[in-house]
């Protein structure tokens, strides 16, 4: 069974099911022309008809379309009914980490993933659990990554569901059963520059298993690579910024764009890993046979460390378009050339057909992080056109139309000197999934203004530390004009939803909101744009003129996109809804009950969410400070002196030394070494323990503290 372990419950999902459901409604597309039929019966020729009657009640990939415009066109909920929608079913997930998949639906089994990439196949009409498949990630890797356990989705492909695992492993279970069929490990962790996780979701493009990986604010050179679905054997790699000029070609297909790159850096970048992780975007045009990547920010943040202050730094914050079949450069356009403020192009890529100026382009859209909406020929990488989204943006005043590149405003760059930056890293657009309608023409997606505080560290100042952020900022000098700027990011901050015309370049409509936070969108062809908001409810709007039309609370803020799909003969509407992974200034304490997958169908009654949970009693750790060089030093001290009175992993034992008090942390060493709890039976370690191995030890509590309380705090005791 592999490295993973998996549950099965054999009730109407049995090897049989495939066979005996083909007769009836839950796979009527058995016979649609596909090489393959079972349980996620996906291929090629279902992939290129997902309008077919076979196929468009289905959710087959992670945009539902390899073009990923998240548009639906079932219509059986639609703008004159949207009213009567009701919870038809839910699966509470156990946790408060966010929770940001988005589900698959194949001929009437949901697959969902929630934390730690935990896999669950359930009965899409129903909400009965099929399966579990648990690939068994350490709890250290809810700080090992950058921003905790979550993933953004899964796929399927030939009767597979294939998992990209936090850990870096690609794992294909089989989607009758959950039992694993391969698994291979995509990145290595070894040195300092191996500090990789995977929290996008993997794509399979005619039979080819696309995966990025996450770790440029930790230090590592970002890559893509390609597997076979069948056998997960690796077909090739694209590296996304130079290695070590003095090491030579590396022997992979990005050795072509890797010397159109190589001109564009300065300095020793290489020591930092230089960044540009693909941790999210992808897309594909079939008939092109292009995949589009969408690449991330620079290691360190500031252009003064990375590279001198010098050069174009290619291809972070990026398109870059690679042939499908041999991972060979095509064409690439970068969004913000000389990236200093810790900007992403991995926010999601579009792809749809318009006319422009008379003429029908195929284009690919995108709204990343910068403030301003892209439109560009897939084909050739051609700059179409790019508008600001934004109230404001103190980045660049414009794209200029004729180079295609920004035009800063003045003092955008980083210095010593502390500035504001609209948009910021907490982005114009992140992550969150947008969606296109073609019945309207609009593009949707959550919109926010967050600015921030920008200072570059002297670059003789700069200290690399592993698994942490490299940004190469400085975060107290000047305080009093810190303290000027920052009234001003807070009162600058906004919130929406936004309608955008891709064609003019013009916001159609938007919906305001308290704050920024709200999560990606849906459209569909019944005329609705749906969205879970910051308000902690999913809501529902007219996507021809945004009258918001439905809304139900949930106690939740979901970050996910929606889904919808047919399942015996009704349309349903999914979504995962667990608030984590979206920082916002001013939304100060944000409680939300469990993360939880929602299932809403017309007419459904009867079905509740469970009250909140009580506030957790359990004291909050301190931020972990320590190197992991000593959390491992701690880990083995632990297992060595402490493990066998307070338990494996620190977890349990006669005193569960994870939710220390503030006034225990504050005597541990006396604890430990002096033996200050001694009539208590906690004699002290002086004489086997120095006071340094006592801080190593209390620092891998902390880590174990930090790894677990989210989670530990939703049941409210240890």
């Amino acid at each position: 069974m592999g490295e993973g372990s998996f549950k099965l419950i054999m009730r109407r999902f049995s090897l049989g099911f495939a066979a005996a459901a083909c007769a009836g409604v839950a796979l009527a597309s058995c016979s649609s022309g596909s090489d393959y039929s079972g349980p996620a019966a996906v291929d090629t020729a279902r992939m290129l008809a997902t309008e077919d009657d076979a196929s468009i009640g289905n959710w087959m990939s992670h945009g539902r379309t390899w073009g990923e415009d998240r548009f639906s066109p079932l219509e059986q909920i639609n703008a004159e009914n949207v009213s009567e929608l009701g919870l038809a079913w839910f699966d509470d997930l156990e946790t408060k980490r966010g929770v940001q998949a988005t589900p698959l639906v194949i001929d009437g089994v949901l697959y969902n993933e929630s934390i730690y990439n935990i896999v669950t196949a359930y009965d899409a009409a129903t909400g009965e659990e099929l399966w579990t498949y648990d690939p068994q990630v350490g709890p250290e890797w809810a700080r090992l990554a950058c921003c905790g356990p979550s993933s953004r989705g899964i796929a399927a492909w030939n009767g597979k569901i294939i998992i990209g695992a936090l850990d870096g492993r690609l794992i294909a279970v089989d989607a009758a059963t959950g039992e694993e069929v391969w698994t291979t490990q995509t990145f290595s962790t070894e040195g300092e520059l191996g500090a990789y996780s995977i929290t996008g979701a993997p794509r399979v493009y005619d039979g080819v298993v696309v995966i990025g990986n996450g770790g440029a604010d930790y230090g590592v050179r970002g890559f893509v690579s390609a597997f076979d679905a069948e056998t997960g054997e690796e077909m090739w790699k694209f590296f996304l910024v130079p290695g070590n000029p003095e090491d030579g070609p590396d022997g992979e297909a990005s050795d072509s764009a890797m010397e159109i790159a190589l001109p564009t850096w300065s300095g020793e970048w290489w020591r930092w890993g230089g960044g540009g992780t693909a941790w999210d975007s992808f897309a594909y045009d079939a008939e092109l046979n292009l995949v589009y990547i969408g690449t991330g920010n620079g290691s360190p943040h500031m252009w003064s460390i990375r590279s001198d202050g010098e050069g174009d730094n290619l291809f972070l914050c990026s398109i870059v378009a690679v042939d499908a079949t041999s991972g060979e450069y095509v064409w690439h356009y970068q969004m913000v050339p000389e990236e200093d403020w810790d900007y992403t192009c991995t926010q999601p890529i579009t792809l749809a057909d318009l006319e422009i100026a008379g003429e029908e382009r195929q284009v690919l859209m995108q709204a990343p992080k910068n403030g301003f909406f892209y439109v560009l020929d897939r084909a050739t990488g051609e700059f179409i056109s790019a508008e600001n989204y934004l109230s404001q943006n103190t980045w660049a005043s414009s794209i200029d139309p004729e180079t295609g590149r920004p035009v800063l405003q003045p003092g955008a760059h980083n210095t010593t000197t502390p500035h504001m930056m609209l948009p910021s890293w907490l982005a114009g657009h992140t992550w969150h999934p947008m969606s296109y309608s073609p019945q309207t023409g609009l593009v949707y997606f959550s919109a926010q203004e967050q600015g921030d505080i920008y200072a570059a560290l002297p670059k003789e100042d700069f200290a690399f530390n592993y698994h942490r952020s490299n940004s190469g900022q400085q975060r107290g000098n000047m305080p009093e004009l810190r303290a000027q700027l920052m009234e001003e990011v807070r009162a600058t901050e906004k919130g929406y939803l936004l309608a955008w015309d891709p064609v003019t370049q013009t916001e159609a409509w938007r919906v305001d909101y308290p704050h920024p936070g709200s999560g990606g969108t849906l459209a569909t062809a019944g005329n609705l744009v749906i969205q879970g908001t910051i308000n902690k409810t999913l809501a529902i709007y007219r996507a021809d003129n945004g009258e918001k039309l439905w809304e139900m609370e949930i106690d939740q803020a979901p970050v996910a996109g929606a889904i919808t799909y047919m399942a015996d003969g009704e349309q349903y509407i999914a979504i995962n809804a667990g608030w984590g992974g979206s920082p916002v200034y001013n939304l100060g304490p944000f409680e939300t009950s469990t993360a939880k997958l929602l299932v809403f169908k017309l007419g459904a009654t009867g079905v509740e969410l469970p009250p909140p949970p009580p506030p957790s009693d359990l004291p909050r750790p301190p931020f972990l400070m320590a190197s992991e060089a000593q959390v491992a030093r701690g880990r083995e001290l632990y297992a060595e002196n402490c493990m066998r009175c307070h338990g494996a992993n620190a977890e349990g034992g006669m005193k569960d030394l994870r939710w220390m008090t503030q006034e225990v942390r504050a005597q541990f060493n006396e604890i430990v070494l002096e033996g200050l709890f001694g009539d208590k039976g906690m004699i002290g370690f002086g004489d086997t323990l120095s006071e340094e191995d006592s801080n190593a030890i209390h620092a891998f509590l902390i880590a174990r503290a930090n790894e677990d309380y989210t989670d530990a705090a939703a049941s409210a005791h240890p």
